[in-house]
Parts: C-alpha cells; sequence; structure tokens
C-alpha cells in the first residue's frame, strides 16, 4: 500500500458511506491504514478496492461503479493472489444482498451477526441512586486516570479477562490501547472504572469493571465497551456502568447512542432492550463471512 493508495482507498470509503449510511471500513482496519499501511495488500483502483490484513478481506466498490463485475474481479485477484490457500474471513457492514450474493459466489459462508443497537437520547434515563440500582457500598465509580500505568495495566488484564473468547476485543494490548487513547474522539472522563473499596473484600483496591464511551460523530454517542471481571459477575455492575455511561453520554448532548452486541448474546440483548430501551432494526446488522 503506497501513501496513494491509502487516500484513494479512503476516498472510496467515504464516497460509499455517504451513499450507503454505512462505513465499509470499521475502526481496527482505519487504524491499520493510518499506522501500519506497510502491513496491507492491496488491489486498489479507481472504481474500488480490496485490502487482505493478516486473514480478513475488505472490499468497496465506488456507488457509481456498482453493478458491473468490478466487486468481484477485485475478489477474484485477491483469492487468486493468496497462496498457499487458507482461511479467509470478510465482514459485511450491512446485510446487504450484493454482499450475500457475492459471498455465495466466492464460497463464503456467513458465520457471525453483529447487532447495532439504538438508543434515542430522547428516552429518560433511571437515576443513578434510584432503588436497586445504585452503586454498591464501597464501590466507586469514576473517571479513567491515564496518568497511572498501573491502572492501566489493571484495565488491560481485566479486559483481556472480560474478553478471553473474544476474536477482536480480547487482542487488545498496551499498543493497541495507546492507539486508541491518542484517537482525537478519547475523553479520559468517559472511560468510566469501577473500583472496589470494600474493606475485607477479595478484590480490595482492584478494578471491577470499566465502561469506555466514545463520540466519534458530534450527535451520536456509543456504548464502545463495557468489561465486568470473571470475579465481579453477579454484583450488577454491567447495568450500572452501563447506566453510568448514558448519563455521561447525555450530559454530552448527543442525539442518540448506539452499541454493538453479538446477535446470540441474548442475556445482554434483553438488559440493552428491556432495561435501557435499545432497538434493533433489521438493516443494521453486521455479517462476518468465513471460506
Amino acid at each position: 500500500m503506497t501513501p496513494e493508495e491509502t487516500r484513494q482507498v479512503l476516498n472510496t470509503a467515504a464516497r460509499a458511506e455517504s451513499a450507503d449510511g454505512t462505513a465499509p471500513l470499521d475502526e481496527a482496519t482505519l487504524l491499520e491504514l493510518r499506522n501500519r499501511p506497510e502491513g496491507i495488500r492491496g488491489w486498489v483502483q479507481p472504481e474500488g478496492f480490496a485490502l487482505l490484513i493478516e486473514d480478513q478481506v475488505h472490499l468497496c466498490v465506488d456507488p457509481e461503479h456498482r453493478g458491473t463485475g468490478i466487486g468481484g474481479g477485485l475478489l477474484k485477484a485477491l483469492l487468486g493472489d493468496v497462496f498457499p490457500p487458507r482461511p479467509l474471513e470478510a465482514w459485511s457492514h450491512a446485510d446487504h444482498p450484493a454482499a450475500r450474493a457475492l459471498a455465495a459466489r466466492h464460497g463464503f459462508a456467513a458465520v457471525r451477526e453483529l447487532w447495532v443497537m439504538r438508543r434515542p437520547a430522547t428516552l429518560e434515563l433511571e437515576p443513578l441512586d434510584a432503588p436497586g440500582s445504585g452503586v454498591p457500598d464501597g464501590v466507586e465509580v469514576r473517571g479513567f486516570r491515564p496518568d497511572d500505568p498501573e491502572e492501566t495495566a489493571a484495565l488491560l488484564a481485566l479486559n483481556a479477562a472480560a474478553f478471553a473468547s473474544h476474536p477482536e476485543q480480547g487482542q487488545m494490548d498496551e499498543a493497541g490501547f495507546a492507539e486508541r487513547c491518542s484517537e482525537s474522539w478519547f475523553r479520559p472522563e468517559g472511560l468510566l472504572v469501577a473500583i472496589d473499596h470494600r474493606p475485607g473484600s477479595p478484590t480490595e483496591g482492584r478494578m471491577l469493571g470499566f465502561h469506555w464511551t466514545k463520540v466519534a460523530e458530534r450527535d451520536t454517542g456509543e456504548v464502545y465497551v463495557v468489561a465486568i471481571s470473571p470475579e465481579s459477575q453477579g454484583l450488577g455492575l454491567g447495568r450500572l456502568l452501563t447506566l453510568a455511561g448514558l448519563h455521561h453520554l447525555h450530559a454530552r448532548g448527543v442525539r442518540e447512542v448506539i452499541l454493538y452486541v453479538e446477535s446470540d448474546n441474548v442475556a445482554a440483548i434483553r438488559v440493552y432492550r428491556d432495561k435501557l430501551g435499545f432497538t434493533h432494526d433489521a438493516r443494521d446488522t453486521h455479517v462476518m463471512y468465513r471460506r
């Protein structure tokens, strides 16, 4: 990937997002493009692009050139150049019929769905001190302290434990965390952590969970990451931290709040839908294909 090819990719992606209302490249891919373009194999032309980052395929066709075989040609070129052949994955950042058809023609099968759920900021929020939803005695919820190396280490350890089986979030290391903290949207006060100050508790002095909020667009907030340490499950911290983050986002004046959740995470979806007012539209579905 040359600098000119990277600019072409970002320009095509922006045009596609404007036309579709959905970005064709996720945050992790954009970070790779900005910070490690030398590790990306790219098939780039004015009409579209195909990228290979490790074992993930990212493909996009300029809106003015769709339906002309560009996407199929780019994918065929990429697959023909992967030798020896190996398993590959590809995200469709909307459950689009054209993506399904292209995947089927080239031997990709849908293996995972990620839902986007939304909540308008006009919905009333339950107060944090309401009966049954307050902070457990001895547990402090506060903003992250970025200048404290021990706090960063504790957060990364908690994240690894909470997402041990998650293919993306569980891989975040110190460098990946630092990259995200250097993004223009990062605010330490928007990364809420729960600290145990209960005397005699087996986790006294430790971080029990966190809720990382995000405002990347002026009027849209995001429940970016909610993590609870395995030994702190059952205390109600997930709902509490989510609610605290929603209060923080509302105070920032967003129009709506979104979150991403695995479609088979029934327990989390029930809380988001029934307790916190989030809804899901079938069009807000990201599909992963595997070959």
